[in-house]
């Protein structure tokens, strides 16, 4: 009907006034208050039985609902969200009918439902909202890696360290580790690949252990990935929606696991990742995925992790040069240049590049840098 959004209630009093009002032309006053002669009488009847307060709008919920869902369905999703916390109405329905239930209700209703117990606030609801983001094509083209920061253990901080599988969103590893540094996530890295073989490519931010805030994008850990033929690529400095999966994976594991973590054991908190892992892996259903667990959708890399580096193997034509161990230099056509400290002590290659005087320098079969030797400073 056509009643105005701002006060109703006036605009329909004001209504009923001029209608009770002698020799009113009621045709004319639905006219000017832009609604139909039925809307105008069906207020007018209201005002007579009930008086002023009944021109508020009615309730259009029915009488009777024999659709409802049933008080036992009900509970069954209630007692499975307060299990996860975090899961909606999507994935609450998949796991439900992996489990074997059936005539479960669909995920709208699944929503309704925790809404009407209070276990969804409306003002939270409004935070989650899907956009798109690049995929990786298959498994094993592309993990994610990071720390999800730090939190007080009992005797110490514990840093979670987390590989995630871009295409299928597998959880590779939530490791408990005691610090940052490189041995620790080397170590834990190694056994991830010793299981699930290597990668293409590893994407990472710019932190440390792997990441330097100098001049050069490479470290030790960096170069030990490409000795095992594995391509490091680095996020956009300040901006976390690059590694937007691992992100998302982390928000799932500060609101599920980590509550459970604080000043206990690093032993107990990586009971407590192990069991969480599990459950993602392989019994929360993902969106992205179609409602599939990560588990149905990941698989093994085809390429086993080699218990010894393999050699530096260049072409016959490429001219080698050795990096120096005081500042990560090379000499090269009578220059020196800067190729990182990460790299002391390694053997790179050098080839020409298109643009004259321009040479591009390898090592192992990854483009670390270009030299210029036009440029004289």
């Amino acid at each position: 009907m056509g009643w105005r959004e701002v006060s109703i209630m006036s605009q329909r009093q004001e209504f009923i006034n001029f209608v009770l009002q002698e020799g009113t032309n009621f045709a004319e006053l639905c006219r000017r208050f832009n609604i139909s002669r039925k809307t105008g009488y069906k207020f007018l009847n209201r005002y007579n039985q009930h008086g002023i307060e009944d021109l508020r709008d009615r309730s259009r919920r029915p009488r009777r609902s024999p659709e409802r869902t049933d008080s036992e369905t009900e509970q069954l999703i209630i007692a499975l969200r307060q299990k996860h916390a975090s899961w909606g109405g999507r994935k609450l329905k998949r796991r439900l009918e992996d489990l074997g239930y059936t005539a479960i209700p669909c995920p709208s209703t699944i929503t309704a439902i925790l809404k009407r117990f209070g276990c969804i606030a409306e003002q939270e609801s409004q935070k989650h909202r899907a956009w798109t983001r690049f995929e990786a094509r298959s498994p094993n083209d592309l993990w994610q890696m990071d720390f999800k920061g730090d939190f007080a253990a009992q005797d110490n901080r514990c840093y979670p360290l987390t590989v995630l599988d871009d295409h299928s969103r597998y959880s590779l590893c939530i490791a408990a580790c005691g610090n940052q540094r490189r041995q620790t996530v080397q170590q834990g890295l190694t056994n991830v690949f010793r299981t699930y073989g290597l990668p293409v490519r590893m994407l990472m931010d710019n932190g440390s252990p792997w990441g330097d805030s100098g001049s050069s994008p490479h470290t030790k850990f960096t170069v030990w990935l490409m000795k095992l033929g594995i391509t490091v690529s680095h996020s956009r400095p300040c901006h976390p929606q690059t590694m937007g999966k691992d992100e998302r994976f982390h928000r799932s594991l500060k609101a599920e696991a980590i509550a459970q973590c604080l000043y206990k054991p690093i032993e107990r908190c990586q009971e407590v990742f192990d069991d969480w892992r599990m459950v993602y892996n392989t019994q929360r259903p993902h969106e992205a995925l179609n409602m599939q667990t990560p588990s149905r959708v990941y698989m093994v890399s085809k390429r086993s992790f080699p218990e010894s580096l393999p050699g530096d193997e260049y072409a016959p034509g490429d001219m080698i040069r050795k990096v120096y161990d005081q500042g990560g230099f090379i000499s090269f056509k009578n220059k020196t240049f800067r190729i990182g400290r990460a790299f002391e002590g390694e053997r790179v290659a050098i080839r020409p590049a298109e643009a004259d005087g321009h040479f591009d320098v390898f090592f192992y079969a990854h483009h670390i840098t270009t030299i210029d030797l036009t440029d004289n400073t």
